[in-house]
């Protein structure tokens, strides 16, 4: 009896040894395929013509566009959005919360819906028009980033302080702002690597008049079939973004982060201050929104009543939401684990670090890597999981930073007192680890679905006419001339905003997602 009860246990040992085998090899096993493989092949690729077909001269003003209009987007955005995170961090308004909500909402929207935004107000082919559409979705960065930080610094500093007779003035500049650098480099870097990298908005708005290494990675590909070229760009942005990034990780841990107290905002006497800021913030941050809505109201009829040529709305809608309820479940599959093995602390900076790299890699060169790459031994180019794979790939970050402080709660301690208690490993599963791990899975998927429907830079690539989504649509019609198809297009924009706004409600309702 004893030799058998050993032999159950070590079968049972054995099950969830192999069990945890494949829950960590199958996530990194799809990474390494459909992420590792297609980009490696980029970097091959690149070495070959590519590098030759250049031309230098165009190369060197596209880079310097590039880094332009990022460094002047995120110096931009800073400045402006700072009045608005010192209202919404340090002053105790009614509806704090809500509003800190709300800004949000421009940062989830397709890139493609924002683009559409700025054309109703008609903001085209102009490079302010560009720099004011980062500066509208990348407000929310700063407000989150250094908000966070800025509502919790110790209040006896500026006590202190004013004491010694500083002035609210002095007191800024010499103790807030340096304690403030830490979450504004942070904030800067993601600003300027989502600035650095755009595509949708850069693509719209600047009308191939202004290219970005993006835009020109996608005309070299898509306008002249040149693939060796397309590579190469690819190569050479995926180089500043490591560098960018390495950068920034380095000028962070030089500084020291602040002294941080668990008291929130104060009231103040400046509330009318505030209130003044939040109230014009806003009515700015909504003037591109009520021009796409006042652009569209006879664009519902021009879809319904005259073919676009281009293919079915409605049929772009179902496409839109079925590639996002696939790429949902991929995410969550890969996300998941990835997550629960970060939860640790020995593998917790590694799975960062992994999950972070699809983040960094533009949606494009990810698109062009499945054209390269995905033919042999299987042809999978033509198959209808390609655009649901690629959306899943940019939606794992999301995925594994919005559900890993849910997972990180199931603590061993926990599990050890249920068993104390008398709880067995089946009970333990259904009343505390199930109930964390379904709502993380349902936090996780709903991201991932939010980033899907937005995705338009690799979809840009590898979609078919039977599988073209809501921002290729959107992006097509935009770009053929008459008013029909310019309200048709303004008309799918704020179908395609309300779905990811609706999405994006419900996943708050979940939890606050942390990227």
């Amino acid at each position: 009896m004893d030799r058998r009860r050993l032999a159950l246990g070590r079968a049972k040992l054995g099950r969830a040894a192999l069990g945890r085998a494949v829950l960590t090899v199958l996530p990194l096993a799809f990474l390494g395929y459909f992420f590792a493989y297609p980009v490696g092949r980029i970097l091959l690729m690149s070495a070959g013509e590519g590098w030759g077909n250049l031309n230098t001269p165009r190369l060197a003003g596209t880079v310097w566009f590039t880094f332009w209009q990022a460094s002047v987007s995120t110096v931009a955005t800073l400045l402006l959005a700072m009045p608005l995170t010192w209202a919404l961090s340090r002053v105790s308004l009614p509806g704090r919360r809500t509003f800190t909500a709300l800004v949000t909402v421009p940062f989830v929207l397709p890139t493609v819906v924002v683009g559409s935004a700025f054309v109703a107000l008609g903001w085209t082919g102009s490079v302010w028009a560009i720099l004011a559409a980062h500066i509208f979705y990348n407000v929310a960065v700063v407000v989150r980033l250094v908000g966070g930080v800025w509502s919790r610094l110790d209040p006896t500093i500026w006590e202190a302080s004013a004491v010694l007779g500083a002035r609210p003035a002095r007191r800024f500049w010499n103790v807030t702002l340096p304690l403030l650098r830490p979450a504004l480099a942070a904030a800067a870097a993601i600003v300027f690597v989502f600035s650095f990298t755009s595509f949708g908005v850069v693509l719209i708005l600047g009308q191939l008049r202004y290219r970005t290494l993006e835009v020109a990675i996608y005309e070299a590909a898509t306008s002249f079939l040149d693939l060796p070229s397309a590579a190469a760009l690819s190569v050479l942005q995926l180089a500043c973004v490591a560098l960018l990034l390495a950068t920034a990780g380095r000028l962070s841990n030089r500084l020291a982060p602040p002294r941080l107290t668990t008291s929130l905002a104060s009231p103040r006497r400046s509330r009318r201050t505030a209130g003044i800021v939040v109230a014009v913030s806003f009515g700015l941050l909504a003037v591109p929104l009520l021009a796409l809505a006042r652009r569209s109201v006879g664009g519902f009829s021009a879809l319904a009543t005259r073919p676009t040529g281009l293919g079915s709305p409605l049929a772009a809608v179902a496409n839109s939401l079925r590639t996002a309820a696939l790429a949902a479940v991929l995410a969550t599959l890969v996300g998941l684990p990835l997550a629960r093995m970060g939860a640790g602390r020995r593998w917790g900076r590694a799975i960062d670090l992994l999950v972070m790299l699809p983040l960094g890699t533009s949606a494009v060169t990810v698109g062009l890597g499945f054209l390269v790459a995905l033919g042999e031994p299987v042809d999978l180019r033509t198959s209808p999981l390609l655009i649901p794979i690629a959306h899943s790939l940019v939606a794992v970050p999301f995925v594994v930073r919005a559900t890993g402080p849910l997972l990180s709660a199931i603590r061993p301690a926990i599990r050890e007192a249920a068993a104390v208690l008398g709880a067995n490993r089946q009970q333990v599963w259904t009343t505390i680890e199930r109930p964390i791990v379904a709502r993380a899975a349902a936090l996780g998927g709903g991201m991932a679905a939010a980033v899907s429907l937005g995705e338009f830079g690799a979809s840009a690539f590898i979609v078919r006419p039977e599988s073209t989504t809501l921002p290729v649509l959107i992006a097509r019609l935009l770009a053929r001339p008459g008013a029909v198809n310019f309200s048709a297009a303004m008309a799918l924009a704020v179908v395609l905003m309300g779905v990811t706004g609706l999405l994006v409600l419900a996943v708050d309702r979940l939890g606050e997602p942390r990227w």
